[in-house]
Formats: structure tokens, sequence, C-alpha cells
């Protein structure tokens, strides 16, 4: 008997060594450094070279573009507060999928995945590589075919070393961060000692401004508005937390972390481009950076040169961290048999989602190959807004839930006022681009919902045999 039951633990050992060599599991191996790196690097992309201009035009002067950006970046941590609470909720991929799935709404949750894959995530990295590549050509000249090819082979390249490893992406994603801040602080550092005060606590506004009346807290507001673009991304960390070690700790620390980074950056930047060039000159500029970097002694004459290399590298470290984290929301719906099943494979010694990491490479790279990439991009910003407000929503749901469903490790201090924070952040976002694009944003929504539902359907039936029996 006792021979019997031997044998019988021995055969279930064994067959639970089968069973992980078949079906194995992503591992822990992201720390700290990597994880705030992933988030500095998916926000501070090519978006900071533009902004400027946008938040000059919109805050009217010196003294509010700066304050914009400081009030800007302070209303997002509420944000990254509320991410933090639900990340260590549930520690594990996929984040907003996760988040509106455990809030009890699966259809809300399978259409975020479903709209980030064919809608929104593969399409922007296209379209950092495209832009990449724009500025390459400063350097080399290309004909459009090979433009496209050369943005192709970006892709392939991340995705091979996100694919081979979780933990030696993550340092090659460190590295690629650190480097692309260096000339950030190279130009602020530089700058600081050229900074003309008389320019920085000019009061005059940009004659624009006076014209509107858009003055004052107006003035103030908009520019505020237009910054939120800038600090997007803070949360990438959210979709790769069943990958952090100790993520009920290190998840809050690295979002608190990263936005206080992110927001130091931008107010320097900001501080020392405002003593370096006039508001009217920062709101007429399409490449600010570059006017900023030309005013320099030394570098001045180089200025193209040194920004498109500045840029180059910012957009390569943004690459990096959206194709590490982004196929990680699908990999989360095909576990849960609300995808294409092959999504969720894990790969037997990487440890990776390797199949969503490379259909994900395959949608940009044949997104590369097609246009108005930025016209498909912009009819969807409304639908990700509307995303992201849902996201902070879910947590009044979440919170009303029993202790042993919904246990966070860290909670968003002062009750609901950081998701409230966060949801009219969200919401005078959503306004404004439905008031700049009204006819795009109605038929994004159309196409996200209608395909988007029949698919989930289809999914949840042919999963779920319970109910094709009761029906």
């Amino acid at each position: 008997m006792s021979q019997k039951k031997k044998i019988s633990k021995e055969q279930a050992k064994e067959m639970g060594k089968q069973a992980a060599a078949q079906n194995p599991e992503l591992g822990r191996r992201l720390t700290l450094i990597p994880v705030v790196a992933l988030g500095i690097g998916a926000t501070v992309g090519s978006g900071i070279f533009s902004s400027l201009q946008e938040v000059a035009l919109a805050s009217g002067s010196a003294l509010f573009l700066v304050l914009a950006f400081v009030i800007g970046g302070l209303l997002q941590i509420p944000s990254n507060l509320c991410y933090a609470e639900l990340a260590s909720a549930y520690p594990e991929d996929g984040a907003h999928y996760i988040y509106f799935r455990e809030a009890g709404s699966r259809p809300l949750a399978f259409l975020c995945g479903w709209m980030s894959y064919w809608a929104i995530d593969p399409p922007s990295v296209a379209v950092m590589e495209l832009a990449i590549v724009n500025h390459v050509l400063v350097f080399c000249p290309l004909p459009d075919l090979g433009q496209r090819f050369l943005a192709a082979a970006i892709d392939v390249t991340f995705m091979c070393i996100h694919l081979r490893s979780v933990k030696g992406g993550g340092i090659i994603n460190t590295i690629l961060t650190a480097v692309k801040i260096l000339p950030f602080l190279f130009i602020v550092g530089f700058g600081a000692f050229y900074i003309n005060q008389e320019l920085f606590l000019s009061p005059q506004p940009l004659d624009s401004a006076v014209a509107t009346g858009n003055l004052g807290i107006v003035a103030l507001l908009a520019g505020v508005s237009a910054t939120t673009w800038s600090y997007d991304g803070m949360a990438a960390a959210c979709y790769m937390s069943g990958e952090i070690k100790n993520p009920k700790k290190t998840i809050p620390r690295a979002l608190i972390i990263t936005a206080i980074i992110v927001l130091s950056l931008y107010a320097v930047l900001t501080t020392v481009s405002t003593g370096l060039l006039s508001i009217d000159e920062l709101a007429e500029s399409t490449a600010p950076i570059a006017l900023l970097a030309g005013k320099l002694p030394v570098i001045g004459p180089y200025a193209e040169n040194i920004v498109a290399v500045m840029i180059i590298l910012v957009i390569l470290g943004s690459v990096s961290s959206c194709i590490m984290c982004q196929p990680r929301i699908e990999y989360a719906m095909a576990k849960d048999g609300l995808f294409f099943k092959i999504f969720g494979k894990v790969h037997k010694s990487f440890k990776t989602p390797y199949v969503a990491i490379m259909m994900h490479s395959a949608l940009s790279i044949f997104l590369i190959f097609a246009s108005n990439l930025n016209d498909i991009l912009g009819y969807f910003t409304i639908v990700a807004l509307l995303r992201n407000f849902g996201t902070f929503g879910t947590i009044f749901v979440l919170r009303r839930k029993p202790k042993s469903e919904y246990d966070p490790s860290y909670r968003a201090p002062l009750g609901y006022t950081m998701p409230v924070i966060a949801m009219v952040m969200t919401l005078t976002l959503i306004i404004s681009t439905f008031a700049w694009a009204p006819v795009a944003g109605i038929i994004a929504s159309a196409v996200t919902v209608g395909t988007g539902l029949p698919a989930f359907y289809f999914w949840d039936r042919k999963n779920n045999p319970k109910k094709k029996v009761s029906k």
C-alpha cells in the first residue's frame, strides 16, 4: 500500500514537471530601476519637442509656460497613485484589461485590449519608428522604400531583444532611458549659464493671448491642459505587473519616482527654454528645442544635428519601452480565452510571451508600409481617453468589494480625491479632443464597439460551454 502511495506521489510530481514544461509561466525578473526606466522611457518621447510650442501658445507668457508644466505634472500624480493602487491589488500583466475585468465588466475589459492592439499600440510604435527614420535623413538620405525598411528593422531589433529576455530587455531599456535623458541634462546644464533673466521674468503675454482674452487663470489652465500628453505613459509598468519582483511594493514606488523624475526634467527644461527664448519664439517655432540649442555658444552651429540625435535617442527609448510592455495586454486576454489562443504562449526558455511580442511587431511592420498612420491614431485618441477615464472609475467599484477580493498593498490617499482628480483631468482632454474632431471620435467609438463586441461574444461563448448549454 505504501509502495503504491510512493509511486503515485512520484508520478504526480513528474506530471507536474511535464505540465510546467508544456505551460511555462512568466517569471518575476524586473526590479525597481528597470521599472522606473520603463515608465520614463514610455513617457519622455518626441512629444516634448513639439509640446513646448503648444503650451506656449496656450499659456501666453514665460512664467505661465513653466507653471503649466509644473502644475500639469503635479496633476498627473493622482493618476499614478490610482494606478499604483490598482496594480498593487492585481499584480499581473494586462493593466487596463485586468482592472475592468476585476471590476466586473468583461466586455469593457475586452474592448480595452481589442482597441489597444488594432488601433493604438502597434500603430503608435509604427509612427515612432517612422519618426526616427525621418531624423536619420538629416545624416543619410534614403528613398521612401528604404526608409520603411529601416523602420521595420528597428522594430525587429527591439522585438528580438525583448523576446529573448525580460531581464536583459530591462537592462537595455534602462541604458536607453539613461542615454536619452543625458542630452536633455546637457542642454539644461549648459544653457543655465546663459539664461536671460529679463526673458524669464517678463510678464508680457503673446499678442494672440491678448487678442483672444486668454489671460490670467484662463491662460494658465489652457497651458496646463496642453501639457497633459507630455506626461502620458508613466503607468507603463502596470502592463507588466506580473513580471515585477515584489510588485506590491515595487510598483507604487516606481510610479511615484517616475512622476517626480519626469516632472523635474520638464520643469528645468522649460525654465531654461524660457530663459533663452522669448515666448513669441517658443510659440512660433515648430522645433523649439533646436532653436534653443542654436542660441547656445559652441554647439549653436551644430544645433540641427545635435537635436536630430537627441530625438533619435529619445524615440528609440520610447519604442523599446512600448515593445517591451504593450503585448502583455493581448497575452492576458489570451490567457482568459478572450483573444487568439496563440497569444498566450510563453517561451519555455525565455519565459516571455513571445508570440504576443512577435504579433505586435508584425502588425507594426505592416502598418509601417501603410499610410496616414497619424490620421488613424488621431481617430482613436478619444477612445483611448475614455478607456483611461473608465480605468480610474473602477476604483469606485473595486473599493466596495470585500477584502478577500480587493486588498491593495497601497491605497491612493485622501479617499476618492485622487481618482476624482484623475478623472477630471482625463475628462478635460476628452471634451477638448471631441470638440476638435467630433466626427473622428464618433467614428472611432462606433468602430471599436461595432467590431469589438461581436468578437468578445464569439470568444466568450467559445470558451464558456456553460453559456452554450444554458442558451
